[in-house]
């Protein structure tokens, strides 16, 4: 017998690929448990496995760097509270435009990283690991867990972006966190594709750094370094993979930084955006 919770949860968090370089993703979560019959007539208690997955997704994937160990060029070294990861990028990228000794390499606490024994970081190489971990998270009736991972279905253009929020007292405060995100505009009340494919290209697989945050431009990559309440974070990665804001990265400056731009281009125009985070929750700004 087979149990399943179809989108359980989503999960919002940012990985490594040698391609792409740093991606903000966002996935649902699906969970099928296969086991036998309890006393009860059930595999598992839908409100034991919904509160228990939800709290151990949050937990190991949710707002974390997602790196693959067994790429090539990834190289990882750990002490009693940090990981420091060196992560190269392929040259041949010409859609990114990196060049030989383009890499990305952070120093972070160890709650902000998920190491996953993969080459490449994948719905199912992720979903892979998850089961590994929770093979006997739910005791000796259940059998199996098998989870799946699935992106927002979104027929609009959108965009991947990572970011951190220093100030924030939660999991976003990690600097290398991300999510995939939807994006409305409207000018003069009417949607308008053309800008919202305009800035979903511009802020595609984009790290949005605040310019407080930064410590140089050099070598062809930004650098960012900050205290918060987990600890000290650093980053650098490729200057055509940053996108820099005069303001902290929340989707609230986010929204009002796409409309402000708008509005000095076409002081003519009104203009309403609205930006999401992840899946079904964002702000809106107007200008």
């Amino acid at each position: 017998m087979r149990l399943f919770v179809d989108n359980l949860t989503n999960v919002d968090f940012s990985y490594l690929c040698p391609q792409r370089g740093l991606l903000g993703e966002t996935w649902l979560a699906h969970i099928e448990l296969t086991g036998t019959l309890d006393e009860q007539g059930m595999v598992c208690d839908f409100g034991i496995v919904k509160k228990q997955l939800r709290n151990w997704l949050d937990e190991e994937l949710d707002h974390r760097l997602l790196v693959p160990t067994q790429y090539s060029g990834c190289q990882i070294e750990t002490d009693n509270s940090y990981h420091r990861i060196q992560f190269a990028l392929h040259p041949e990228s010409t859609q990114y435009g990196f060049t030989d000794g383009c890499s990305i390499t952070t120093r972070s606490p160890h709650q902000a990283i998920t190491a996953i024994p993969t080459g490449r970081i994948t719905p199912q190489s992720v979903a892979l690991w998850c089961e590994q971990q929770l093979k006997n998270a739910f005791g000796p009736d259940v059998a199996k867990v098998a989870l799946h991972f699935t992106p927002e279905d979104i027929n609009t253009p959108f965009y991947h972006y990572s970011h951190g929020l220093k100030k924030h007292a939660g999991n976003c405060q990690r600097i290398a966190h991300g999510h995939r995100s939807k994006l409305l505009i409207w000018k003069n009340d009417q949607l308008d594709n053309a800008l919202i494919t305009q800035w979903a290209n511009t802020f595609n697989d984009i790290y949005l750094g605040t310019e407080e945050d930064a410590t140089g431009n050099h070598d062809g990559h930004w650098h960012f370094s900050y205290q918060a309440q987990q600890g000290e974070f650093e980053l650098s990665l490729p200057q055509n993979q940053c996108y820099m804001m005069a303001t902290d990265t929340t989707v609230e400056f986010i929204a009002q930084h796409i409309a402000t731009q708008l509005k000095q281009q076409d002081p003519s125009a009104s203009y309403t955006v609205k930006a999401f985070e992840g899946i079904g929750k964002g702000a809106i700004a107007s200008s």
